[in-house]
């Protein structure tokens, strides 16, 4: 654990608003792009984030003094999602929902339009082609470099689980990425 970040848990354990600034500052962005690639909707993942601080806010005195925050924030967004997901779920069935149809036009997503390469372009539409179960192992074990032992541990899971469903990512990835894939993603042929 870094020293930077064993003092924010120290300052969130007291209520310092400082400490809490500095995490956020810290990890706002990882969380963010995390929650947009998992709801695919730049409003939702901006709400889920506030939501992800708050329920951060309301638990810093119940911090354990070793608590690593990355893996702790991503637990939350992790759940912060999952509840959102449901909810979902649940405003689609009670309004009788349609499955959501594309609109003719530019039917671009804001990640699609902020790529700057083609191989980040194919990375995202492959991550958004992902069931949302691989995709998150593969956000925070690839993008995010958390241990496939950590996002067990986020996940509720067994790191076997995690493992197998991040070679079943990676696999998926590779077979939409072709060339631009990672030749340890590949299958031999």
């Amino acid at each position: 654990m870094a020293d930077d970040e064993r003092a924010w848990v120290d300052g969130l354990r007291r209520g310092d608003r400082a400490a809490f600034d500095a995490v956020f500052a810290a990890f706002r962005r990882r969380i963010y792009a995390y929650l947009v690639r998992m709801t695919r909707r730049k409003d939702a993942a901006e709400d889920l984030l506030q939501e992800s601080f708050l329920r951060l806010a309301q638990s810093t005195a119940r911090l354990a003094p070793d608590t690593r925050l990355g893996p702790y924030l991503f637990t939350i967004a992790h759940r912060v999602f999952i509840s959102w997901t449901r909810a979902q779920a649940v405003r689609a069935q009670l309004a009788g929902d349609l499955p959501a149809r594309e609109v003719a036009g530019d039917t671009r997503s804001p990640l699609e339009a902020l790529a700057d390469s083609q191989a980040q372009l194919a990375l995202e539409r492959a991550f958004a082609q992902l069931a949302p179960a691989y995709r998150e192992v593969a956000l925070l074990v690839g993008v995010e470099g958390l241990s496939p032992s950590e996002v067990a541990d986020i996940l509720g899971q067994k790191p076997e689980a995690v493992r197998q469903r991040l070679a079943r990512a990676r696999t998926q990835l590779a077979e939409a990425l072709g060339d631009h894939a990672p030749k340890s993603w590949r299958t031999p042929s």
